[in-house]
């Protein structure tokens, strides 16, 4: 037994060994997989003769292992086949056991079962696994007479309608459990859509349809042509060569490409970081590229071998056109020729699935007529003016933008007429805040737009819907959507060259000088109003004045806010909260009347805050000037930072506690909507905004947004928003309970003479900062009197963080008056607007922005 286990370790290993020192290629990986199943074929051939198993019994090989083919790590799936005469036999579960148990000692990862052939005919029957399992098989051992009774009974068992269903829904809820995408961020070679298991599925429906056994026997078949055998083996290859590489890399069997392997992958095959991707997105790129090929391929051989199964190919067609028919629903070509004899009807395919009513797809004639036409798409194909007509009559639609544009990605000829949009399809976007490709997350920003001109999404953006109700041309921010990230991955600026390649588009499509020159405006600045609402004060009329001034009228402004909502709630269902939500709206109306003509009046405008908030402490029953103590104590600044509700909470809370020794904390729900408001007031020192920060942490709480002020008599007036991932649609009841334990124990916290604790600044990091961190940026300018400065700071988000930027301002004496807390997936984006002498002696500043950047510094 030692022997033969010392042979297959040494054998698997220089098979391995040779592969990895290969060249990485589609044959090597093929031939690597034929190797493994053929030196594990003659262990266990070995294995079997040793013991000594029933002349009539048989070892199969089956699913995977079935194929002939094995990953490096993959399981070894067998069936040891006995007679019914011999079943029971005591001795014979003995050899069998002891068979097995030599498998394992070996150092086989064996997957194995032990039936007679009338209970794999049962099992199959009962469950649809099985029945998979067994229609994959190899005789290993035995007699080819057991084997043969073994595939045609087993193969007469499976119904071809039944089998077909269950695994249509089996697939469905696959590509479900990976959210529908085959651009998922660490993607399941195997599982993900577009992974090797959809392969798999249209040759296992095939198997039990009676229609082939190979590509080339569904091709023989009709089922498939010439051209798709070799993109089907082309792609099949590449994805079988990652996951050999992967399986290698791990050094064990692991199936997704998660962050931590990506690189080393993308090095075992050659891949280098260039200036402008790292080597894991070159990998990656090549590996949604096949992914999406075999998403399109296994929609028209499944959809295929669907038709032939059900008889559905006879189905009554209904013509739309004279090119065009109505086949039960289904989008049908009149020929498989149409699109190469006249090109013009590519993109009319998508013109008439916008038109027709009942039309909820394409059917897999028009799917395969597509795929195979793609060579036509060329330069000539792009400039043809009647093809640049029709491209534009698909935009300008009343509807159906959605889902056409994803229709033309999922098959291609969106990136083969506009080459620009090529370029960015399955690539990812490693920044830690994007959670699909760059193409996706276009579609995705065209779909958040397109849903602010339909009635039945009002409810989602009441706000937007509104604007989009008055805005004439909804198509301009249709092409402003689709080319706002089109340059991502070139190099430079994105928003600049992307700019430029609008306006080539709208020249080349005949928009006009001030249509061009509004999409152009918006795909420029299309980060600018995020970077403003999150990132800038916007109390301060100067700022608003700024951002008036390039926006220059309400059109563009419109424009642009529509644009960065749909941009921003297309980034990740994380990035997007009812706070971000607030500022843009609130960044929107302040510069609305500004372009109106409105000069900015902050002593009207503090004003009609304090009468509106008195007019609120009325309503819960405060005396008339209850507030007027608390407000004699605080600055301008304070009252244009705040709205009336806060106002008017924070006099209403505070009126008795004006001299307080003892820290005051006061939270009820957010007002925004999500999280809570959290009010702090306190004898200021110099340490209190990092022991806030610390109980925050402590407490599991995130900030996204601090309000901080000191009064005239030295008090601290901190305003935080808050959320918690506990807080997810909580009850009422939890609500108040989270509100009562947050003011006791950050009370106690506060009032706190102790130490800062050193524990907690550098917390763990996440996989994804540690496969693609973000380099800490710290960045100090003063305004214009030098008397304060905005402090940004860029840096992986971690626990604790906030709390090691605070105790390095503590330390330094060094007051907070605004802080604005981002957090972008992975990344933080944080400004703070400080004071302090520190800050007026270039020494002790330069030491203070080294100390921040070394807080900012994950650990290793």
């Amino acid at each position: 037994m030692s022997e033969i286990r010392q042979r297959f370790k040494q054998g698997k290993a220089e098979l391995l060994d040779h592969f990895r020192e290969a060249r990485p290629t589609v044959t090597s990986a093929s031939r690597l997989m034929k190797a493994l199943a053929k030196h594990v074929d003659t262990t266990l051939a070995q294995l079997w003769h040793q013991a000594a198993l029933p002349s009539q019994a048989a070892l199969i090989a089956v699913g995977g292992y079935g194929r002939g083919e094995l990953f490096p790590y993959s399981d070894v799936d067998v069936l040891v086949l006995l007679p019914e005469a011999q079943a029971r036999d005591e001795a014979v579960k003995s050899a069998v056991s002891d068979f097995i148990t030599a498998c394992w000692d070996v150092g086989l990862e064996i997957g194995s079962s032990v039936r007679t052939l009338a209970e794999c005919i049962t099992e199959a029957k009962a469950d649809v696994t099985v029945q998979t399992a067994l229609l994959e098989s190899r005789l290993l051992c035995g007699t080819r007479k057991v084997y043969k009774q073994f595939v045609d009974r087993t193969l007469a068992s499976v119904e071809p309608e039944a089998f077909l269903r269950a695994k249509t829904l089996e697939m469905r809820q696959r590509h479900e459990k990976y959210e529908d995408t085959p651009y998922a961020l660490e993607p399941n070679s195997k599982e993900s859509p577009g992974g090797l298991r959809d392969l798999q599925v249209v040759m296992w429906v095939a198997r039990a349809a009676r229609l082939g056994k190979t590509w080339a026997e569904l091709a023989a078949k009709g089922l498939i042509t010439p051209f798709e055998v070799k993109q089907l083996q082309r792609n099949e290859g590449i994805l079988k060569l990652i996951r050999c590489r992967l399986h290698l890399v791990a050094g064990r069997r692991e199936d997704r490409l998660v962050f931590d392997l990506q690189t080393a992958v993308a090095e075992s095959f050659g891949f280098h970081a260039s200036g402008s991707e790292r080597a894991s997105e070159v990998l990656m790129h090549r590996y949604y590229w096949a992914a999406k090929a075999v998403t399109q391929l296994n929609q028209i051989l499944m959809l295929n071998i669907e038709e032939r199964v059900n008889a559905s190919e006879s189905a009554p067609m209904r013509p739309i056109n004279a090119r065009f028919l109505d086949r039960a629903g289904m989008l049908e070509v009149v020929s498989d020729t149409l699109y190469l004899d006249n090109p013009h009807a590519i993109l009319e395919t998508f013109l008439i699935y916008q038109q027709t009513p009942g039309i909820k797809g394409l059917s897999a004639r028009t799917l395969r007529a597509l795929y195979n036409a793609r060579s036509v798409m060329n330069g000539a194909f792009r400039r043809d003016p009647f093809n640049r007509a029709l491209f534009m009559e698909i935009l300008q639609q009343h509807e159906g933008q959605t889902h056409a544009f994803r229709l033309m990605n999922q098959t291609s000829v969106l990136g083969r007429y506009l080459w620009v949009f090529r370029g960015i399809v399955g690539r990812m976007q490693h920044d830690l805040f994007h959670v699909y490709t760059v193409d996706q997350h276009i579609l995705m920003v065209l779909r958040n737009v397109r849903r602010f001109f339909i009635p039945e999404h009002a409810h989602e953006y009441p706000q937007c819907s509104q604007l989009a109700a008055n805005w004439d041309k909804p198509w301009l921010l249709y092409i402003a959507a689709l080319f706002h990230d089109v340059a991502k991955g070139r190099g430079g600026d994105h928003s600049e060259l992307g700019a430029v390649e609008v306006r080539r588009f709208c020249r080349d499509h005949g928009l006009d000088k001030t249509d061009t020159g509004l999409v152009e405006f918006l795909v420029r600045e299309h980060l600018t109003m995020s970077r403003v609402a999150q990132k800038e004060d916007l109390s301060d009329p100067d700022v608003v004045a700024r951002f008036a001034q390039k926006m220059r009228d309400a059109r563009r402004l419109t424009g642009l806010y529509l644009l960065t909502v749909a941009d921003v709630r297309g980034t990740s269902p994380k990035v997007w909260n009812a706070w971000k939500s607030k500022l843009l709206e609130d960044l929107f109306r302040m510069t609305l009347r500004a372009l109106g003509g409105a000069a900015p009046n902050a002593d009207a405008e503090i004003e009609a805050r304090k009468q509106e908030s008195r007019h609120l402490l009325a309503l819960h029953s405060a005396l008339p000037g209850t507030e007027e103590p608390l407000w004699a104590t605080l600055e301008l600044s304070y009252f244009a930072r705040h709205d009336a509700s806060d106002i008017a909470w924070h006099a209403r809370s505070l009126w008795r506690y004006l001299e307080t020794q003892e820290p005051i904390v006061r939270a009820r729900p957010s007002s925004v909507g999500e999280g809570l408001q959290v009010l702090v007031y306190a004898p200021d020192r110099p340490d209190l905004f990092a022991r806030i920060c610390g109980y925050f942490d402590g407490a599991g709480f995130s900030i996204q947004d601090a309000k901080v002020h000191t009064t005239k008599k030295g008090y601290a007036l901190d305003t935080f928003q808050v959320v918690s991932s506990t807080m997810d649609d909580p009850e009422p009841a939890t609500y108040r309970d989270m509100i009562s334990l947050v003011e006791t124990q950050a009370t106690l916290a506060l009032a706190s003479t102790a130490p800062l604790p050193e524990a907690g600044l550098r917390g763990r990091v996440s996989r994804r900062v540690r496969s693609f961190p973000v380099k800490p940026r710290v960045a100090l300018r003063p305004d214009e009197r030098r008397q304060r400065w905005l402090l940004s700071i860029s840096a992986s988000d971690r626990p604790g963080l906030l709390y090691a930027i605070a105790r390095v301002l503590g330390r330094h004496e060094i007051s907070l008056q605004l802080a604005k807390v981002t957090t972008l997936g992975e990344r933080v984006e944080d400004t703070f607007l400080v004071c302090g002498q520190a800050m007026q002696q270039p020494k002790i500043q330069l030491q203070v922005e080294s100390e921040l950047l070394d807080a900012l510094t994950p650990p290793r």
